[in-house]
């Protein structure tokens, strides 16, 4: 059984030209997990790039081949890192985790 995991996240800044650099930088630092975090099968986070005035800013997609390795990952000390940035500019998350 894969997991695809999909997380979207609203920044806080009210500011467009932070929210965008902010939005590059946590897709950055997602990024960055690839060939770091083993239990990623596969990896990839973007900002949003059309209607920014309704669209969530940033975008996670990542594949596990469990729960049990979507777990280890929220604890790899890698993705804690990128994590603890993550939320010191976002106002709202959402995710939903599902079989593929």
């Amino acid at each position: 059984m894969t997991i695809r995991h999909v997380v979207s996240w609203k920044l806080a800044s009210e500011d467009a030209d932070e929210r965008a650099a902010q939005a590059a930088e946590v897709a950055r630092r997602l990024n960055a997990l690839d060939g770091v975090v083993p239990q990623l099968l596969s990896i990839s986070a973007g900002a949003n790039v059309v209607l920014p005035e309704s669209n969530w800013d940033v975008v996670l997609v990542a594949d596990f081949d469990s729960v049990e390795a979507l777990d280890e990952y929220q604890v790899h000390p890698a993705h804690v890192e990128a994590a603890g940035y993550i939320r010191s500019v976002v106002s709202a998350r959402v995710a939903v985790d599902f079989e593929i």
